[in-house]
């Protein structure tokens, strides 16, 4: 996320009912050597999910990083794209010091910590600035490495997201939304018709985790419990 993105977060924006969700899941890598290639991403302990070939002229690899819910996708007779042209996939981690050390623990070249001056760059190195964000900022704090083509990642460390970025599913985030659920639950239940919890505990915190504020989040749950009344 760039320094021009964080200024423009409380911009009007104009949210649409009924909006398809659009899950980014999977991001295609193109490799010279897939065997070389899949080791690599096993190495770093990506889980395998498949691993499919047709003849000599076809075959698709994906595996998912720990944590993620977006894939990567590699072979054979999938893409005419340069092995190697992928820049500057974001993987975020909460602690960017112990993310480097484990990459180096699994002999990975991964860059030192840094950040940018004068706005993020994907690919080279121009911008960049050893050590950490000065300020400790969220988002602000990166470390970069490359698989064997030269497809290039960087790590980002978030510690507090802004709002509208999702919370994650550790525990102490998942707490305090839980407990700000609860509270906005208390607000809606003496006046509203009998109803199970959970429904609209399920519908405030997807809302809240699609980049709901609180207010929209309850009235979003509110409306939620309504239709399911009908």
């Amino acid at each position: 996320m760039s320094s021009t993105q964080m200024r423009s977060e409380n911009a009007t924006q104009n949210p649409k009912d009924a909006m398809v969700d659009l899950k980014l899941e999977v991001v295609v890598l193109p490799v010279s050597d897939v065997d070389r290639a899949k080791r690599f991403y096993q190495r770093l302990g990506w889980r395998l999910d498949a691993d499919f070939a047709n003849g000599d002229d076809w075959r698709v690899v994906q595996l998912t990083p720990p944590g993620s819910p977006c894939s990567i996708l590699f072979g054979k007779g999938i893409t005419t794209a340069v092995p190697g042209s992928v820049q500057g996939n974001f993987l975020v981690v909460d602690d960017i010091e112990a993310a480097r050390a484990e990459l180096i623990g699994h002999d990975v070249d991964a860059s030192e910590v840094f950040h940018f001056a004068g706005g993020l760059h994907v690919d080279g190195t121009k911008g960049r600035v050893p050590g950490p964000d000065p300020e400790g900022h969220s988002y602000r704090s990166w470390a970069s490495f490359s698989d064997p083509d030269g497809n290039s990642w960087l790590l980002q460390e978030i510690k507090t997201r802004l709002p509208g970025r999702g919370f994650g599913m550790d525990v102490a985030t998942l707490t305090e939304l839980l407990r700000e659920a609860e509270k906005r639950h208390g607000e809606y239940e003496p006046t509203a018709p009998k109803h199970h919890w959970s429904g609209w505990y399920a519908a405030y915190i997807v809302a809240r985790e699609q980049g709901k504020t609180p207010d929209e989040a309850a009235k979003g749950a509110a409306l939620h419990m309504e239709d399911t009344r009908r």
